[in-house]
Order: structure tokens, then sequence, then C-alpha cells
């Protein structure tokens, strides 16, 4: 507890003072956000469109130039720009970012939808998504100074990263590419000295629960866990939190600076709205109904330097809504489901889909199958490769998985099947479960 007090009130903000940022102000501001009003988020979230808008059709050039009606309401104006892809940006760089980028802080993505990508911010709005990140942390149960195990795509953290994990009390390993015996001995360690929590890509997380039931690793809990960065499937949901005897609370957001929904006393994902304006559009660019399926449109409202103005991240939601039979403890808007990239679906030539969880759903419980992947080419068929393990045979093949998509699809669906090896990850070492070749 003393501890907790002096990190938050002397410790971290002498950081920001070095360090030029503003992670502690920016962290108290949404602690006080997160407790308005419905009617009082909307109107903040209105307020700040309407700002963005303003500040991109007067001073950033990109956006100037495409001459946009200006409507009174926000909604509706920005209903008249046009998506904004990563090939775009990258196009028309010098026309989006404001200022000198030699004193920006830069983001790049991973580049795992085809195309390396980079934002800039100012070292405040950097300090935007880092406070929200704490702030999600925090509805799991979290304090400064709590200890965590954390698991990240690049073990070399560097001086300033390397000081903040050991002031905060964090434990970083590596996400992808950890050997077993490695893994092993962590989980062993976490017995004899235990983390209150357990953080990172959720595929890593999954990786580490597996790792320990294999083993008979019993004794490792943890208060919480939180995930981001992939899919947390329901499955490894299920063994994280039986494993670890915990609860998981998963995120969404993207390495440039999007920090959109995560969970807290709900299945489905609070939004937030004030930081970002999400839209969950159909093929046709229309908004999609709650509990419909849509593409993920972003606009980031508290970003001047690069504006992004709906950015399309080639992912897809589910719209969420509120039961007026339960209690929310925020006023966030939903988001009931993350589905994943766009090129996360295989599609079928009368326009049924199948999503990752399609899949997953069937390969889980399927222990004779140790990793799969399902590549689509053509909209006629899919291929399926498959590293068999212990007990796998052809029945496992055509008896089980053939028969499950079949009567799921109700229609001729080609399916072929190879034994492989190797399947190799993402770019960015990421596990790939769908890879789709399919441009609409």
């Amino acid at each position: 507890m003393l501890y907790n007090k002096l990190l938050e009130n002397i410790i971290l903000p002498a950081g920001d003072l070095v360090l030029g940022s503003s992670f502690i102000k920016g962290l108290r501001k949404w602690r006080k956000i997160q407790n308005l009003s419905e009617e009082e988020l909307i109107k903040l979230q209105k307020d700040n469109l309407q700002k963005m808008l303003d500040h991109i059709s007067t001073n950033v050039p990109y956006y100037s130039k495409l001459n946009i009606e200006k409507k009174s309401d926000p909604y509706e104006w920005i209903k008249g720009f046009p998506l904004l892809y990563k090939s775009t940006i990258k196009e028309n760089l010098d026309d989006i970012v404001i200022g000198d980028r030699a004193k920006l802080v830069v983001e790049k993505s991973s580049g795992s939808s085809g195309i390396h990508g980079a934002v800039y911010l100012t070292k405040e709005e950097h300090s935007v998504s880092q406070a929200i990140q704490t702030l999600w942390w925090e509805w799991a149960g979290y304090k400064f100074g709590n200890s965590i195990m954390q698991t990240g795509i690049n073990p070399h953290r560097g001086v300033v990263k390397s000081i903040k994990d050991r002031i905060l009390n964090t434990d970083y390993v590596a996400a992808f590419g950890i050997s077993e015996e490695q893994m092993k001995a962590k989980l062993y360690a976490l017995e004899k000295s235990p983390k209150d929590h357990f953080a990172g890509y959720a595929s890593s997380l999954y990786v580490f629960a597996q790792m320990a039931k294999k083993n008979n690793i019993t004794g490792v809990k943890f208060k919480s866990v939180f995930s981001w960065g992939d899919k947390m499937f329901p499955h490894y949901r299920k063994l994280i939190e039986e494993t670890f005897n915990t609860k998981v609370y998963d995120s969404y957001g993207c390495t440039e600076g999007l920090m959109m929904a995560a969970q807290k006393d709900k299945a489905e994902y609070y939004l937030m709205s004030p930081h970002v304006h999400v839209e969950l559009l159909d093929k046709d660019g229309n908004d999609v109904k709650p509990g419909e399926l849509g593409y993920v449109v972003v606009t980031r409202l508290d970003a001047f330097a690069m504006p992004l103005i709906r950015y399309y991240l080639g992912d897809l939601a589910v719209k969420g809504t509120r039961n007026k039979n339960e209690k929310y403890e925020f006023g966030f808007p939903l988001i009931e489901k993350i589905i994943g990239r766009d090129t996360d679906i295989i599609r079928t030539a009368s326009g049924k889909y199948m999503v990752v969880h399609s899949f997953s759903g069937i390969f889980e419980h399927l222990p004779e199958v140790k990793q799969f992947r399902v590549i689509q080419r053509t909209l006629e068929e899919i291929e399926i490769e498959l590293i068999p393990d212990k007990g796998f045979s052809e029945e496992i093949v055509y008896g089980k998985v053939e028969k499950i998509i079949h009567d799921a699809l109700q229609e001729p669906f080609g399916i072929k099947f190879e034994i492989v090896d190797f399947i190799p990850s993402t770019p960015s070492g990421k596990p790939q479960i769908i890879q789709s070749f399919i441009k609409e």
C-alpha cells in the first residue's frame, strides 16, 4: 500500500517530468471519465469528434484537400470522409503528419496485414494509450506495485523499459519462440515465488497454461490475467482460468495507439468512446445493427499530430447493445464480440462464412491434432494443414472434421487435408489459424 502511493504520487510523476510524458495525469483523467453517465459519455464523444473534424479540415492538408462538406452533426459530417487504409497513409504521410516527426513518438505496426505502418504521436498523445491500458488493468484488480509476469514480442527492453519493469515489479518474458524448458522453469519459479497478475498476448498465455497442464504444474495461481494482441478464443480462456485459478480480462486495441475496448464486469467489451469513434460497417459501408458482424473502422479523437479518420483496421466485430434487465458498471457503449481480422474469415460461394471460432471449436476437442491452419484460395474449397499428435488417424479428419464443417454449412464445399511437420507464424510471431487469399 505504501509502495503503491509512493509510485503514483512521487516516482511515476517524476518519470513523467524527466521523459516529458503525462502518464499519471492521463490515468487520473480516465479514472474520472469512466464514472460518467451514459449521456455524459455520449456528449463527450460528440464534442471530441467535432473538435477533431474542425482540426483536420483546417490544419491537415490531406483532409482539407478533400473539401468534405461540413455538417452540423459531426456523426453525419464524418460519414463524408473516405476510409483510410495503411497504403493511403504511406502514400500521403507528409500531408497527414503535423509538425516535426523527429520530435514525435513513432509507433510501428507489425505488418501482419502485409503492409507495415507507422503512426506519429506527441508524448502526451502516446501517454493516453499507456493510461488507458493501465486503467484496464485496474479493472482487473491491478494496483501500482503489484507483481506481474508479462509476455511480449521483443525481449530486448532497452534502458528506459528495463527501469520501468524493475520499478513496476514486472518480469518480462518472450511471448513467442520460448522453449519448453524455459517455460517450465518460469512455471516452477512461479510456484515458489507467485506473481499477482499474468499479462500479454492471448496465445502466449494459453501456451503457458498448456505447458502447466502437460507437466502437472498445479501450484501456479494469479489474481487476474490481462490479455491483448491476438484473439482470446473461448478454449484459451477456459484453460487459462482453470489452470491458473483466475479470471481473464481481454482487451482490444492496436499498435497505432488505438485503445478501443476491454472487459470488466460483463462478457461484452466496454468501448472507450471519448478516445475513439468506432463504426462497424457491412461490405457496402452501412452501419450494422446490434448483434450483427461488421468491419471495424476507427477514428481516434485525441491524436492531433497525425489524425486517423475512418481508419480501416481489417478487423471484424459484433455490435453490442445493453440489456435493459441487466446492470452495467460503466456507461460506455458495448462491443459484443471481437472476431479478428477479415482474413480470419472463410467464405463460401453462396455467401456463408465461418470464423476462427468455427474451427477452433472443432479442434479444441481433438487432442489428436497438435496444430492446424485453414487456407482458402477459392470460394469453392479450403485446405486444412494438420500437425498430428498421438492417436491421429484419417477417421479424425474425414469422420469428424469434414462432417462437422459440412453439417454447419449445409452446402457442397471442398475440403483438402494435408499432414505437415510445421506451420509458420505470422510476421509478428503470432500463430496463424486462417490464411485467406480471397479478395472482395
